[in-house]
């Protein structure tokens, strides 16, 4: 028995190395989406005063701004170097889940095939494990929190607590809600090392108050609706999440009934609260009802659930031996799980499946008008920075001018005398873009240009070229 389950550690251990390396090959296969090329905007300052007075006009904390810069300063300011500290995080984050898992268990090895799969294989790590954000960063925090918690090594705990929430506000509402929680059962000192580390993320947010209580701050997220469920469950378990869930926990309740699987007595059990799971349902709740006054909650925000949920549903799920069929059955369904992980969750990872990361083409626009010189966009300093990180990896020439908005449009064309010839350009869902590059494409053909589409190849960008009708016909 014991030589199996070393045998199922060691394909697991392969399986999740498989996912890891994968992503890591496809580290520079997409372009940076706008949210990545805003870290860049943001961390790659010349020094780090810069850097804290621009993170004010900003909706997270500073704490991975911070590293990034600093990492950007040891490996240079590169679009992989961006993505790479995230890959580590996840790596590491990964590891945390899975000692968590066996800790949990009581140091039940048999607890580990199915925490490596969770950790480093399931869609939601995998997602942002090379995404130039802070979302791997803090999983690998609260994690480490979580794990100090449960020791009840209260001063560690507090300094993980801590750097969640200067990493993100949802580890800041995390640990808010976990410090309510242990005072409610009078862990006063538990409860009180996670309001002492949740101090420095409410002095910045007293920092940048004008800006996070203005309309501005998140004004992208809508109040909450089925739409968010279904997003949070389709990143949580890939594609068609509704039927996979439905499956699981048919699942479970047959293994219950028939496959030698004890019952799930939640309110008896300890785990919902070493782990950190009930918290962390807290916390959920907390931000869904604001949410429907000051919208918060969003799909990719809830990334933070992670190290609570994934090693408290490998106890569970391997907390008694199963019938022999019901151990098949289990194989079953996660190699049919790995398989929709495999493929289809890598789709926007991987431009050979099609992908593009959040429907942006940056990169392509960039490298597609290297060398010319007047060039404008609705979103001109998106394209500066993905020029910055496209010359840096040596892909374009350095650009004469920078890309110029709107305004600068407008500017240039009261000028004498006119250019020859205009690009305008601008990525993103094509209807959005369209609409927002139409006034830019009204503005040169009033001034007596002709406009050519020059986007061949392009499935979420949009290229123009303007030449003067004084000049010869388009080619």
């Amino acid at each position: 028995m014991r030589r199996t389950a070393q045998v199922w550690t060691l394909v697991a251990a392969l399986v999740a190395m498989a996912f890891a390396l994968r992503t890591l090959l496809l580290i520079d296969a997409t372009a940076l989406w706008s949210d990545e090329l805003y870290s860049v905007g943001k961390s790659f300052q010349p020094s780090p005063l810069a850097l804290l007075e621009m993170l004010r006009q900003d909706t997270h904390p500073p704490l991975y701004y911070g590293l990034l810069w600093s990492w950007g300063q040891l490996v240079g300011q590169t679009p992989v170097s961006l993505r790479l500290l995230s890959w580590l995080a996840y790596l590491a984050g990964g590891g945390v889940m899975v000692a968590q898992a066996v800790a949990l268990a009581d140091g039940r090895r048999s607890v580990l095939p199915l925490a490596l799969l969770l950790a480093f294989c399931s869609p939601y790590p995998v997602r942002f494990a090379i995404e130039g954000k802070s979302y791997a960063l803090l999983v690998l925090l609260v994690a480490l929190a979580w794990w100090w918690r449960r020791a009840e090594r209260s001063v560690p705990y507090g300094v993980m607590a801590g750097l969640a929430g200067l990493t993100h506000f949802y580890g800041l509402f995390l640990v808010l809600a976990a410090a309510a929680w242990d005072g409610a059962r009078r862990r006063w000192r538990l409860a009180g090392a996670a309001l002492l580390g949740a101090i420095p993320a409410l002095g910045w947010m007293a920092y940048s108050a004008d800006y996070l209580f203005s309309s501005r701050s998140g004004s992208w997220i809508g109040p909450p609706d089925f739409a968010l469920l279904e997003e949070s469950l389709a990143r949580a378990l890939g594609l068609w999440p509704l039927p996979k869930l439905l499956l699981v926990v048919v699942l479970v309740w047959g293994l219950q009934l028939w496959g030698g699987m004890q019952q799930l007595r939640w309110r008896q059990n300890r785990l919902l609260d070493r782990s950190a799971l009930l918290p962390s349902a807290v916390m959920v709740m907390a931000v869904v009802l604001v949410s429907f006054v000051k919208p918060l909650a969003f799909s990719r925000y809830f990334v933070v659930l992670l190290p609570s949920v994934l090693p408290l549903l490998s106890v569970v799920l391997t907390a008694s031996p199963l019938h022999r069929w019901g151990q098949r059955l289990v194989l079953g369904v996660l190699v049919l799980l790995l398989i929709s992980w495999w493929g289809p969750g890598f789709a926007e990872l991987d431009p050979a499946a099609g992908g593009v990361r959040e429907q942006d083409q940056f990169r392509a626009i960039s490298q597609r008008t290297s060398g010319e010189r007047e060039r404008y966009s609705p979103r001109a300093r998106l394209l500066n920075l993905s020029d910055q990180m496209e010359l840096a990896m040596g892909r374009i020439n350095a650009p004469e001018l920078p890309w110029g908005d709107r305004d600068e449009l407008r500017e240039r064309l009261l000028r004498s005398p006119l250019p020859d010839e205009l690009w305008l350009a601008s990525s993103g869902p094509p209807l959005k873009l369209n609409r927002k590059l139409k006034p830019l494409q009204q503005q040169v053909e009033a001034a007596g240009y002709v406009c050519d589409d020059r986007s061949a190849g392009f499935s979420h960008a949009r290229l123009l070229r303007c030449r003067s009708e004084s000049r010869a016909p388009l080619p």
